[in-house]
């Protein structure tokens, strides 16, 4: 199974790991910072010994496809030097760990559950099942957002065995979705917040988002309600 670098420390950039195999333009590691698309979630870009990688994909449990642009002369077992697109991936991290307080905001002041998200470097949305499209409702749940920013909250994340992970309430705030069949859950906490079941890259520190800045709310069927958000820097 594949050493995900960016769950021991998602601010790593460059990293040197040994290659487990090449299968056309895609190359699989033993041990990547590269975070694969998921969960809404872009993969993550950059290089491989200064071969582009456009993309990054998880494949099954246990692999990850750095997919290249071109042609490359990588070969197995070579030793290869990673390099993440920092500032774009540190877009995706702000961005993550937004989304997460938004849906403990809306969850905790409306009962929402999420329905659907896309998290990308500029604009991201997410759908929550609401009822009613109350725009200025909606802002207020944001700025109840911004001011927990402005507090600097921690955010951390750890892993738990299933039995203590499925008692906290809302672990999963996927609507329809229940909780993975996996014997240990991988947590992330944004203290005094929230507390999600999360395989994703996180900022430290909830001040790091700046400033959330709604963009659009629209209605996407019945009780669905989508915002598209943006940060400030």
């Amino acid at each position: 199974m594949v050493r995900k670098i960016y769950w021991e420390d998602a601010y790593i950039r460059e990293f040197d790991s040994r290659i487990e195999s090449v299968e056309g333009n895609k190359v699989y590691l033993e041990a990547t910072a590269f975070h694969p698309r998921g969960g809404g979630l872009v993969g993550d870009s950059g290089t491989l010994n200064g071969f582009r990688v456009q993309d990054t994909l998880k494949e099954g449990e246990s692999r990850i496809a750095h997919v290249l642009e071109a042609e490359n002369s990588l070969k197995s077992g070579e030793t290869v030097h990673g390099v993440v697109d920092w500032d774009r991936r540190y877009r995706i991290m702000r961005m993550h760990t937004t989304a997460h307080a938004l849906s403990a905001v809306f969850n905790r002041q409306a009962g929402a559950l999420i329905t659907g998200n896309q998290i990308k470097p500029d604009e991201s949305r997410i759908d929550f099942s609401l009822e009613n499209l109350d725009r200025e409702l909606m802002n207020s749940y944001v700025e109840m957002v911004n001011d927990a920013v402005s507090r600097n909250l921690p955010v951390k994340t750890y892993f738990l065995p299933r039995d203590e992970a499925v008692k906290i309430p809302d672990v999963v705030k996927l609507a329809g979705a229940a909780p993975p069949d996996i014997d240990t859950f991988r947590i992330v906490e944004i203290e005094g917040l929230d507390i999600q079941a999360d395989g994703g890259v996180h900022v430290k520190n909830l001040g790091e988002v700046k400033k959330v800045l709604p963009l659009k709310f629209e209605n996407k069927g019945k009780s669905n309600r989508r915002l598209y958000f943006t940060l400030e820097g």
